[in-house]
């Protein structure tokens, strides 16, 4: 599609993600406007140039397309589509294996440091000692 940017005109800036995400889609003109219940010429005259991107035509797509972000539809914050929450027993398994692995990595890192502070200390404490037997 043609989708001309302007800079100065956040209009063909939403333009050029519709059209980006319908591209993605992999959905023909055709089939995209179907889906989102508008009449052909409309939609293809806006996405042309020919006509102003209307309210219609991102509410329409909004509604039809529940994981396609309208913040970055509208603002381009974040992605593009709306991640799902996965709370299938093998996501959440995967994501607390990943966790307890982090924290074990966490605890072996400290482990160590404590490991080296009490060597730290035994030899200052022998040291303190000889010190003591030589004064005496």
């Amino acid at each position: 599609m043609n989708c001309l940017k302007n800079e100065n005109d956040p209009k063909s800036e939403v333009l050029l993600r519709l059209s980006e995400f319908r591209e993605s889609t992999g959905l023909s003109m055709n089939a995209f406007v179907d889906k989102i219940g508008m009449e052909y010429v409309t939609v293809l005259n806006q996405f042309n140039g020919k006509r102003g991107l209307s309210l219609d035509t991102v509410a329409s797509t909004l509604s039809a397309f529940s994981d396609l972000s309208a913040e970055w539809l509208l603002r381009d914050r974040g992605d593009m589509l709306i991640s799902k929450y996965d709370d299938s027993p093998e996501s959440i398994k995967l994501k607390y294996s990943e966790r307890i692995e982090s924290l074990l990595d966490t605890i072996k890192v400290l482990q160590d440091t404590i490991n080296m502070k009490n060597a730290t200390i035994d030899a200052l404490q022998n040291e303190i000692a000889q010190q003591k037997s030589k004064e005496a």
